[in-house]
């Protein structure tokens, strides 16, 4: 797949292929024979891509996590599932577009998929409010869960967004009890829920669909309670420290992982899903289909005492004596 933008830390591996486009071109004109010269710099790309890859600061990654040819909640629906049917509107105020869910198949298996969806361009992201969802998204997110555990289906939910949306009309209609409400059911929904993070993980517009028996991180994805940016205005009073602020967060999916915030780590392509999102979508399917078969060998009560144990178990407690 040809991606539209390379990061300033890609750029090695830029002007490599740039060469190895040069080299074909020659090749195919059939002016010299570059075979030996195609094989070698192919092989150099791959070996730079390894050490580009494997070396990311945290930010690098908060930036491929926001590349614009990643895939988003509406592609993996429509690469891993079938037969989806979207659901609009929570029934008070309207359909917020930054959210979509619905019912699907993955093979044979009825589930919800919720998450929230970003736009390509302009027009699109104006549309779904740049992925940032208002109360409405969230009460419409709560109302599909309701419906799945009334039919007994699994709950999928694609995380990807900068965080719930800051304008004053959310905050008149309720966003803070909104997601409070979210964190709430969700711990105790009596299906199997699964949280996947395919792109930006910020605050609370993350966690409002991210309580899950399985909270999964994608490998170039960040999960935390501010973005880098946001934390470095408010400490550094600049956003000229946000390199500094994203290793500070440990917000990267290693972080997380040795923290035990989440449970595991859903592996990309080489520098992110963009380069190849067929092995993207296969991934994520696999996983998905591996935590079902788990999960749904556990009743009910089950579901909802280990998941209120893990998010419980969370963070340190110490008692002070006076």
């Amino acid at each position: 797949m040809a991606v539209s933008q390379w990061f300033d830390f890609e750029k090695d591996i830029t002007v490599l292929m740039e060469q190895l486009e040069k080299s074909k071109e020659t090749h195919e004109k059939g002016k010299l024979d570059m075979t030996d010269m195609i094989q070698t710099l192919e092989q150099k790309i791959e070996e730079t891509q390894k050490a580009t890859y494997s070396n990311l600061t945290g930010w690098q990654k908060v930036q491929i996590s926001r590349h614009p040819d990643r895939p988003y909640t509406l592609d993996y629906i429509e690469n891993i599932a079938t037969d989806f049917i979207e659901l609009h509107g929570d029934r008070q105020v309207k359909d917020d577009k930054a959210i979509v869910g619905g019912f699907a198949m993955i093979d044979n298996e009825p589930v919800m998929i919720i998450g929230q969806q970003k736009g390509r361009n302009t027009k699109q992201r104006q549309l779904r409010n740049f992925g940032m969802p208002n109360p409405e998204g969230y009460r419409k997110a709560l109302r599909l869960m309701k419906l799945a555990e009334k039919f007994n289906r699994p709950i999928i939910t694609f995380i990807d967004t900068p965080g719930a949306s800051p304008g004053l009309e959310a905050e008149e209609r309720g966003q803070g009890e909104a997601i409070a409400r979210n964190l709430f059911e969700m711990a105790t929904l009596t299906v199997p829920v699964i949280c996947i993070v395919i792109g930006e993980g910020a605050s609370g517009g993350a966690l409002g669909i991210g309580v899950g028996d399985r909270v999964l991180m994608m490998e170039y994805t960040w999960y935390s309670v501010i973005s880098p940016e946001s934390c470095s205005s408010i400490l550094w009073r600049t956003w000229d420290k946000k390199e500094l602020a994203a290793d500070a967060l440990k917000l990267s999916s290693g972080d997380m992982l040795k923290n035990k915030l989440i449970d595991g780590i859903i592996d990309e392509p080489l520098g992110g899903a963009h380069h190849d999102p067929a092995l993207a979508y296969k991934n994520v399917k696999s996983t998905i289909k591996k935590e079902l078969k788990v999960l749904k060998a556990l009743s009910p009560e089950t579901l909802v005492d280990k998941r209120i144990a893990k998010f419980s178990a969370m963070g340190v407690v110490e008692n002070l004596e006076a």
